[in-house]
């Protein structure tokens, strides 16, 4: 059975209640349970949330809440680890049996069935501990700099001399979906280890809401996405 667990509290800090912010005339969620829906992957779609709020509009939209998550899990360092575990641990405790698990956030309103299918796919294939969505970064870190007490200082002084196409191609976590077996979801507590691999996607379909200015960026990112 494939479970898709979305953790959703409702304390987000610089955003108001981001999960529940409209994003082009829909609470955030919606874009996350409907490509999930979309996929047909999932013979559940869990929703983990201390908010009755957020809940019942979860359910509105097809995902089931058959708890609450507990005040223990729903403060500012929670890792998303320890949400997808007790979540897990649930199912297993009421006799609901999975095999792969795949964790998406809420906020991640670009997210896109096609990718989350990939990552299936891969995570069959390619025996991966966990497979993840990234996108290449656009300006390469390794010829950045910070000033000092007014002075300039590369991060990377050895680069110098060096072409941007020359060095190492960098990504980024894109914030989306994780897939992985029940079991290393269970054992396993770093995502980012060399037995994971990435569903890599265009960097138009990536931003990472965080901000006022992150949400009124993506609203703009919307209006070229054919999906809104």
């Amino acid at each position: 059975m494939n479970i898709a667990i979305i953790p959703a509290r409702i304390g987000s800090k610089r955003i108001k209640e981001k999960n529940l912010k409209k994003f082009c005339n829909k609470p955030a969620i919606y874009w996350t349970i409907k490509e999930l829906k979309k996929t047909k992957l999932f013979e559940k779609i869990i929703v983990s949330t201390d908010s009755i709020k957020l809940a019942n509009l979860a359910k509105f939209y097809g995902a089931e809440v058959p708890f609450m998550r507990p005040k223990k899990l729903a403060g500012d360092f929670v890792s998303t680890s320890d949400v997808v575990r007790h979540a897990i641990k649930w199912l297993d405790k009421n006799k609901i049996q999975s095999k792969y698990v795949c964790c998406a956030y809420p906020c991640a309103v670009f997210i896109d069935s096609k990718d989350i299918k990939k990552g299936y796919t891969q995570l069959k294939k390619k025996k991966s501990e966990y497979v993840f969505s990234a996108a290449s970064v656009a300006e390469s870190i390794y010829r950045s700099f910070y000033f000092k007490k007014n002075h300039l200082k590369m991060m990377f002084p050895k680069n110098y001399d060096y072409r941007t196409q020359d060095l190492t191609n960098l990504f980024i976590d894109a914030g989306q979906f994780y897939w992985g077996l029940k079991d290393t979801w269970l054992n396993k507590n770093k995502i980012f280890t060399k037995e994971s691999s990435i569903v890599n996607i265009p960097r138009y379909k990536y931003v990472d809401i965080d901000t006022i200015e992150d949400w009124k960026f993506a609203e703009k990112l919307a209006k070229i996405n054919t999906k809104f």
